[in-house]
C-alpha cells in the first residue's frame, strides 16, 4: 500500500506504508505528511499549503490536525461521500495492468513512474473534474448521485 500526494499540475510523493496493516494519525505525522510538506516547500516555499484529505480516521485525529496547525497548514473540506479516487487509481492501475512484480519496492518505483508520467493536462483535467463532482455533493447534500 502506498500514500499519494498530488497537486493541480503534478507529483508531490509517494510515501510507501510496507510496514503498516493500517495507517495511524503517529505514522501519518510523523512519516507521511513531514515529506509531503517537505516536498510542497521545495516546490514554492512563499506559496502557502492547502491539503486534502478524506475523513479517515488517521487523517481527522487529533495529532493530525495539530501537526498541521503547527505546520500553517490550511485543510479542504472532503465533503460526506465525496469520491476522491476517481481518477488516479484507475489511470495508475491501467498503466500496471498486467505487470508482475518481485518486492514491494518494485511497485512502489512502478507506481511512482506511472504516476510521473501524467502529463500535466491530465492532472489539470482530474481536479477540474474532481471540483465539479465536490460540487454536485455538495448541492445534493452528501446524496449519491
Amino acid at each position: 500500500m502506498v500514500a499519494t500526494f498530488v497537486s493541480k499540475a503534478d507529483h508531490i510523493a509517494t510515501i510507501p506504508i510496507i510496514e503498516q496493516i493500517t495507517v495511524t494519525a503517529d505514522w501519518y505525522t510523523t512519516i507521511c505528511l513531514p515529506k509531503v510538506i517537505t516536498e510542497l516547500r521545495k516546490i514554492n516555499p512563499e506559496r502557502r499549503i492547502i491539503l486534502h484529505q478524506d475523513n479517515a480516521s488517521s487523517h481527522t485525529a487529533q495529532t493530525t490536525r495539530q501537526y498541521l496547525t503547527e505546520e500553517n497548514v490550511e485543510l479542504l473540506d472532503h465533503p460526506p461521500y465525496s469520491p476522491n479516487d476517481f481518477f488516479t487509481f484507475p489511470k495508475i492501475k491501467n498503466r500496471l495492468r498486467g505487470q508482475r512484480f518481485q518486492s514491494p519496492e518494485e511497485v512502489v518505483d512502478a507506481l511512482k513512474n506511472a504516476v510521473l508520467d501524467l502529463p500535466t493536462n491530465e492532472w489539470n483535467k482530474c481536479f477540474k473534474n474532481w471540483f465539479e463532482r465536490i460540487q454536485m455533493c455538495i448541492n445534493l447534500r452528501g446524496e449519491y448521485f
